[in-house]
């Protein structure tokens, strides 16, 4: 597909590959402040294209979809200076490689703390209450006789949450979660200061904390160590009947784990918003009536992709005014 380049570049302005359709907002700005080539149809970016369409630019601007390993670090363009994602994580972006070739890396962190909390306790309550189940019944117009027994789930108020990873939004779902009284513990690389903590109750094992934990908030990021976290042996550790929420990575769960154990009732029920190799999703999570599942719109709001873009911008504005990005990886 045809990318959307000015007419007549002009002189001076530092010229950026946008790989995917942003939000209105965001795209106005970039063609004020600078010599952008769009991507109106928002068509698909491989690493082949990466390298051919950045010649002749002087950064990108990329979304988490597009993939920057070393293979394809090492062969763009040497105009090439900074890739500015639009995102917070930054698993897609080999970083040591970055720093080999002198490539600049900046993320959009602190934007969306609110909106992909927000989206954890939605599939928090969604899970534990069976929605997808009672849905389905109002749609396929099967809601018969009121009945004491139909359609129970799980007590959400006075329960034990357990965060996984209590960055800003681990935090932030805590937050939320004293609001139905649940008694927050968590696991941290570090312990949070007392008045970050707020009286959350610190697991320096993470295994430990599984086993208090009700509910299960995974906010961590994805890494070496968190890869495949939530396998079987640890959901072994959990209380039977209790609930996953993710919304940080989907390769921090063992998919063929978390279905085995959602289909035995070990587990009561699941809420996800991210997937390993989505949206390629493992079909198993399809048929599973007690999963709640969402296509990764944690961050999906305009207000939020409005802030994520302004932020990638910044960081732009800085590198090309000589100064040190406020968000930078590499």
């Amino acid at each position: 597909m045809a990318l959307s380049h000015p007419q007549g570049r002009p002189q001076g302005r530092p010229r950026i590959l946008v790989t995917r359709k942003l939000p209105d907002a965001v795209e106005a700005r970039l063609q004020r402040d600078y010599d952008a080539t769009l991507n109106p149809a928002d068509s698909v970016f491989d690493g082949d294209r990466l390298v051919t369409e950045s010649a002749g630019h002087d950064g990108i601007l990329l979304c988490s979809t597009e993939k920057l390993p070393a293979t394809v670090i090492e062969k763009l363009p040497a105009e090439v200076r900074i890739a500015a994602t639009f995102s917070v994580g930054h698993d897609h972006i080999d970083l040591a490689a970055s720093k080999a070739r002198g490539l600049t890396v900046t993320n959009t962190p602190d934007v969306l703390t609110d909106a992909t909390a927000d989206i954890a306790f939605l599939l928090l309550l969604a899970a534990a209450r069976r929605a997808y189940e009672g849905e389905r019944t109002i749609r396929e117009d099967r809601w018969g006789r009121w009945s004491p027994t139909t359609m129970l789930g799980v007590h959400v108020t006075g329960k034990r949450l357990a965060i996984l990873g209590m960055g800003r939004i681990g935090r932030a779902v805590a937050q939320r979660a004293r609001g139905f009284e649940m008694e927050i513990h968590y696991s941290n690389r570090s312990r949070l200061a007392p008045e970050l903590e707020q009286g959350a109750i610190f697991h320096d094992d993470p295994e430990d904390l599984l086993t208090v934990a009700d509910f299960l908030s995974i906010n961590c990021p994805s890494t070496r160590e968190t890869h495949h976290f939530l396998n079987a042996e640890r959901i072994a550790r959990m209380p039977d009947g209790a609930v996953v929420v993710n919304t940080a990575r989907g390769n921090i769960v063992h998919d063929d784990s978390l279905i085995s154990a959602l289909k035995s009732g070990k587990l009561a029920a699941a809420g996800l918003d991210v997937f390993e190799n989505e949206p390629a999703i493992h079909p198993g999570y399809r048929d599973l009536p007690n999963c709640f599942l969402l296509p990764h719109i944690g961050s999906a709001t305009l207000e939020t992709r409005h802030a994520m873009g302004f932020r990638a911008l910044d960081n732009l504005d800085a590198f090309f005014a000589g100064k040190p990005p406020r968000d930078r990886l590499a």
